[in-house]
């Protein structure tokens, strides 16, 4: 799961980068998520009365912040940051996890962690100074993924506190179908109806957002949940150790330019994701032999 997680998000900032040359950021992101949620509101309708009333506003507000929300920050983003700098500064996900999990959720951080989010915002700060499309500031675009990663973040840990006693796929279908018309809304207002004419590079833009929402979204959702399920919030995250190298070696071969700032930025984020993610000894000690057993 981890491994198909990184392969589709670390190709869904090209994707997102392409589908931009023919439709608006706001068609972008309501055409992914309308996408995902046609499959999946068949499903979701029938799984809403598995979902328990009182749990039902977190699963409106993690959808929200997980599945709504960035699908639109990241088109906004990509008109002015590069495919490659977007997929780097995703990584920021664990350290907002750590983040919001001591301020609002009462996980308690070793000084590793703290240490680790301090050198990960050190290193997203070099790369918003930079800029993220050639060496070319926009700090505003650049600080939209960054609200981005941090929504990401908030839905981890509420999936995790919350919602964990959830299947992941009546949990994805249910999500999908209740953001479902308000990306439908959103596309029609945006006026894709009205200009859609059926041309080539429309339907090959229409093919790149269906890749998006189909495999990039709803698949990997459920997958992402199911992860999130069966591990934790931060575990679930370390795919971000391995999606940027996608996300770069897709950009590169796009023709985009990595300068070495954009290499030590996303460095220092990786390396402060790893101090984040290290396990104690006494722990690492502690669940040897089980790892041994299995």
């Amino acid at each position: 799961m981890l491994g198909f997680l990184t392969l589709t998000w670390g190709s869904s900032f090209i994707l997102i980068k392409q589908s931009l040359g023919v439709y608006t950021p706001l068609q972008v992101g309501a055409l992914r998520l309308c996408a995902a949620g046609i499959i999946l509101v068949v499903f979701g309708v029938r799984n809403l009365r598995h979902i328990p009333r009182k749990l039902m506003p977190w699963v409106v507000a993690g959808g929200a912040m997980g599945n709504f929300i960035p699908m639109f920050l990241f088109p906004l983003a990509q008109e002015k940051v590069s495919s490659s700098m977007a997929g780097i500064l995703d990584s920021l996900v664990p350290i907002f996890i750590l983040l919001f999990g001591y301020l609002f959720f009462g996980i308690k951080s070793r000084w590793s962690q703290v240490v680790g989010a301090v050198i990960g915002f050190i290193g997203a700060a070099v790369l918003v100074g930079d800029g993220g499309n050639g060496g070319r500031s926009d700090a505003f675009h650049s600080l939209l993924i960054v609200l981005a990663t941090a929504f990401y973040g908030m839905n981890g840990l509420i999936i995790t506190r919350h919602l964990s006693g959830i299947p992941s796929f009546k949990l994805s279908s249910v999500v999908f179908t209740v953001w479902f018309g308000p990306a439908l809304l959103i596309l029609g207002f945006s006026g894709f109806f009205s200009t859609f004419e059926g041309t080539a590079p429309q339907w090959q833009g229409l093919a790149y957002v269906a890749i998006l929402g189909l495999v990039g979204t709803a698949l990997a959702m459920i997958l992402y949940y199911k992860l999130l399920q069966l591990t934790s919030a931060i575990f679930a995250a370390m795919v971000t150790y391995l999606m940027p190298i996608v996300a770069v070696m897709w950009g590169l071969l796009d023709g985009e330019r990595l300068a070495w700032s954009h290499a030590a930025g996303g460095a220092l984020i990786l390396v402060g994701v790893y101090l984040i993610q290290q396990k104690p000894k006494a722990q690492v000690a502690a669940e040897a032999p089980d790892s041994v057993i299995s």
